[in-house]
């Protein structure tokens, strides 16, 4: 049984593990892309209209909402928010009587 949940926890902190390599090696790829456009941008025009920029905000749209998701902050729903407001609606309850 012990050596289950050892397991268990193994499996799970290599796969967190593997899920932060993916993160970085998509930030670097993101980084990269970046860079590149930048490049491509200002030999084309010279910076006459910088595009890459439109380039810059997907991938920090992008990167920001997976490091939310990697790193566990949901500011919206997150996982703790349902059981928090089942908390709240029940002292609520005791407090006022409402779903009498």
């Amino acid at each position: 049984m012990e050596d289950i949940k050892k397991e268990d926890k193994y499996n799970r902190a290599k796969e967190r593990v593997n899920d932060i390599k993916k993160f970085y090696t998509v930030l670097m790829g993101g980084i990269f892309t970046i860079i590149l456009t930048a490049v491509i941008n200002y030999v084309t025009n010279e910076w006459r209209y910088p595009w890459f920029l439109w380039v810059v905000l997907g991938i920090s749209i992008k990167t920001i909402f997976r490091a939310m998701k990697l790193f566990g902050y949901d500011f919206f729903f997150g996982k703790n928010w349902e059981k928090r407001k089942i908390d709240e609606l029940m002292k609520d309850d005791t407090k006022n009587n409402r779903w009498n």
